[in-house]
């Protein structure tokens, strides 16, 4: 049995193996992948020590100070249930089970569906969740990125520069991200907003061909009975993130599915912690993930000195 699993290893798991292993808390890291969300973003020019750094360049400095402290990483694990079960956390997996004294939950966020027909047909088929991953793949093509919010935006950024014609399609009436970068997306010279649209479906054969939208007033769809067709061969798909906390039972969490935590990331659960996007912490940022994780780990050593 481990003193400490951490769960995930994005920015907020990946700070408290770290901090864990400093403390030298016997400690094992179950994840699926390794950079979480950083991975997948595209220009960081806001975290504290690098102008400019790529999402997938910051998770490779990630990546090399965690394995440093060589600690055990189950890498490819995906948990299908954690409880605190007596006096210890037991999480299950499809290989087996782990059990430790404590446990701190660090698994982010997915990206939310479009829930259209067409989305699950095409997926990995023109239809992407990842501007960074997938991006290169769509270069001279044209493509749709579905979204307004900063994600949108980041995606957007990403293909400018990569694709022949990209669209923007935002259910609302005006894109919502930081201004830098809208200035940036409605300036470039390849790019049609189209605020006020809805996809309805998306179309293809073997591969996406296009998507059909239909316009959006006062956030009620209105009568569609000739939708417009975009032809585009890739759609990206930036509507925004669901906390990937459907595997922790027992914990309180919000009306979103965010595990709630107070300000040590302790949860209602006596050894159960939580930090990052998986939490009801207000921003979602890398950095305040990462500040997260390291409070998460220091929270759980405290915790492990009290026990008996």
């Amino acid at each position: 049995m481990y003193d400490l699993m951490i769960i995930g290893a994005g920015p907020a798991g990946i700070t408290a193996s770290v901090y864990a292993a400093r403390k030298r808390i016997n400690t094992v890291v179950i994840t699926g992948d390794v950079g979480g969300q950083a991975a997948w973003s595209g220009d960081i020019e806001n975290y504290t020590g690098y102008q400019f750094i790529t999402g997938p360049d910051l998770t490779n400095k990630f990546e090399e100070h965690m394995e440093q402290y060589k600690l055990p990483i189950k890498l490819h694990e995906m948990i299908d249930d954690l409880a605190r079960e007596g006096d210890r956390i037991v999480a299950r997996t499809r290989n087996g089970s782990y059990s430790a004294k404590a446990a701190i939950i660090a698994t982010g966020k997915l990206s939310r569906e479009l829930g259209v027909p067409g989305e699950k047909e095409f997926k990995n088929k023109g239809v992407s969740y990842c501007a960074t991953c997938d991006g290169p793949v769509f270069a001279g093509k044209d493509v749709a990125v579905i979204g307004g919010g900063n994600s949108a935006l980041d995606a957007a950024l990403q293909l400018i520069r990569i694709g022949r014609k990209v669209y923007l399609i935002n259910i609302a009436g005006s894109l919502t991200g930081d201004p830098i970068m809208r200035e940036k997306v409605e300036g470039a010279p390849n790019v049609t907003v189209m605020n006020k649209t809805k996809v309805t479906a998306v179309l293809g054969d073997k591969f996406v061909s296009g998507i059909t939208v239909c316009p959006v007033n006062g956030g009620r769809e209105e009568a569609c009975l000739a939708p417009t067709t975009v032809n585009v061969q890739g759609v990206f798909v930036e509507i925004g993130l669901v906390p990937s906390s459907g595997f922790v039972r027992g914990v309180r969490k919000n009306d979103r599915g965010e595990i709630m935590v107070n300000a040590r990331n302790e949860t209602d659960v006596p050894g159960i912690f939580a930090a990052g996007d998986v939490t009801d912490v207000v921003e979602k940022q890398i950095i305040i993930a990462a500040g997260e994780g390291s409070k998460a780990c220091l929270s759980a050593f405290k915790y492990l000195s009290r026990l008996k």
